[in-house]
């Protein structure tokens, strides 16, 4: 008996190795999978001399040989910029519109999955369904639509007018998209109840909580084709304490709680705390050059500039988990929104190595770590007093020193994040939400 034919899903995703961005790595990690799952992919994207930002050679090396990727070109930065506008979703967006609809047309394609932060380009999957019938899935990996920076005690809106235009473009196209979407994936719960809230009828669609997770591959190819970094010195007993990735201005919150904990631990145990050393490492997304620091200002702030060092540029996403693998200590600071839900959980766990997570209260953060078990958290309110959240913190200083005695860190919940959090498992729960999209209304 012969096995049933693979169904065929277009993957719109803008950026694409060897580019390295943070919205293109579900879609990397989950090549290497879809035909196990019955799936045959087909991957739209931009081609790399149309693409601003980090590029990462190794990256490219990850990706099955056979998967069928289209790339086409997109309006020049060079040019859109004379206009103020560097959005790749904005560029690319007619190169996309006529690309699309030439493989809609011309070939049998079951089902298009937009996974990509790049919202310009969701109401594309309307257009084609008007065009050809074939039914289309949006990825949240953040919310299209926020009112984050409207809350009392949030900062400033990034962006200035660009920002308004992101937001007015959200208001206008987000409910028109979704008014015909088969089904939707989020990497948090608070996306889809705040999609549901606005347009009544996402409730009923097939939808699914799928985190990024981590490959196993990628941490063994970092090992293998990437040298020691030499970027802790174990000089006079240092501990070093890493974070990759952006920063921003979701994060100063627990930032502020981190330094001022560090502060008072320096007035306690001064023998101790000036041997720790924070790494803030790739904390902007810009190439190098550019970036401006994010996080020595709020150290500078609290009085323990002199022990963080900040990297702004983007590192490459294989670099990152290398040096992961070298700290003493990785650092996950949680945000003031409490949907966030940050995708370096997962290579953090992979690593092995112990974690300080400072997250607020019925936060998606707090309840992730908390299954995980994986990390020595330090809980506290927006709006309540600090100082158990500092001691606590100073705590884990001692028992850093102390080199973690036994029973001092949780144990670790190996079986549940093989189970939910490996690339191969949430591949199968993306391609098990497509065939729930294709299956008729109940």
């Amino acid at each position: 008996m012969s096995a049933a034919p693979l169904r065929r899903v277009l993957i719109v995703s803008p950026h694409f190795p060897p580019i390295n961005a943070p919205d293109l790595q579900r879609v990397r990690m989950s090549l290497p999978h879809y035909r196990a799952c019955g799936w045959e992919p087909i991957v739209l994207c931009v081609g790399d001399a149309w693409q601003d930002g980090v590029r990462e050679p190794g990256l490219a090396d990850t990706l099955p040989p056979d998967i069928r990727i289209v790339r086409v070109p997109a309006l020049p930065r060079r040019w859109t910029r004379l206009l103020g506008v560097g959005n790749l979703g904005l560029r690319c967006w007619l190169h996309f519109l006529f690309a699309g609809a030439r493989l809609l047309r011309r070939e049998k394609i079951d089902l298009v999955f937009f996974s990509t932060t790049q919202f310009v380009t969701f109401p594309l999957g309307r257009i084609w369904r008007c065009l050809f019938g074939t039914p289309y899935v949006f990825d949240l990996q953040d919310p299209w639509r926020t009112d984050y920076y409207e809350r009392p005690g949030s900062r400033r809106p990034p962006g200035g007018w660009k920002y308004q235009f992101a937001r007015l473009n959200a208001w206008l196209l987000e409910g028109w998209s979704f008014r015909r979407v088969a089904a939707v994936i989020s990497v948090s719960p608070g996306y889809i109840s705040a999609l549901s809230a606005r347009y009544p009828h996402v409730a009923a669609l097939p939808s699914a909580v799928i985190g990024f997770g981590t490959s196993r591959q990628d941490l063994d190819q970092a090992v293998a084709a990437i040298p020691a970094t030499g970027q802790f010195s174990r000089a006079a007993g240092e501990l070093h304490v890493l974070y990759t990735g952006a920063s921003g201005p979701v994060t100063p919150h627990a930032l502020t709680v981190l330094f001022e904990g560090l502060k008072r631990y320096r007035t306690r145990r001064p023998d101790r705390a000036l041997r720790l050393r924070f790494h803030f490492l790739g904390t902007s997304y810009v190439a190098p050059g550019q970036g401006q620091n994010s996080v020595m200002p709020v150290a500078q702030a609290c009085g323990v500039g002199e022990q963080v060092f900040e990297v702004p540029h983007r590192l490459g996403h294989l670099e990152c988990l290398r040096l992961q693998t070298e700290a003493d200590i990785l650092l996950l600071p949680g945000s003031s929104d409490l949907a966030y839900s940050p995708s370096k959980i997962y290579p953090y766990y992979l690593s092995g190595r112990p974690i300080l997570g400072l997250v607020f209260k019925g936060s998606v953060l707090e309840r992730l770590l908390d299954e995980l078990s994986c990390a020595f958290l330090v809980r506290f309110g927006a709006d309540e007093p600090k100082d158990a959240a500092h001691e606590q913190i100073g705590l884990f200083f001692d028992l850093a020193f102390d080199g973690f005695p036994p029973g001092s860190l949780p144990r670790r919940n190996d079986a549940y994040f093989n189970a939910h959090y490996l690339a191969e498992t949430l591949t199968q729960r993306q391609c098990e939400l497509f065939d729930r999209a294709l299956a008729p209304p109940s």
